[in-house]
């Protein structure tokens, strides 16, 4: 099984990588560009002694304790077969 995990800065929190990232991609003239915020992105390779309940559960424990900052990130993750 692979768990593919995304995270990204809460809303509310300011991203300055993301303004950055806009304002070079407005200067490089990509037309209709909105706002832009960054994150991260997490391949993880699962044991195939898991169940999918199980891997899920696990993913979701390593997501929320080890793989974000909860107080400024949010995150959602899939896993597949």
């Amino acid at each position: 099984m692979k768990a593919h995990v995304y995270v990204s800065l809460k809303k509310t929190v300011l991203d300055p990588q993301g303004k950055t990232i806009q304002g070079a991609l407005k200067k490089m003239g990509y037309q209709g560009l909105g706002d832009v915020r960054q994150g991260k992105f997490f391949e993880i390779a699962l044991n195939g002694g898991l169940t999918k309940e199980q891997a899920t559960a696990e993913v979701e424990k390593m997501a929320r304790e080890v793989l974000t900052n909860p107080v400024i990130e949010e995150f959602r993750f899939t896993v597949e077969e």
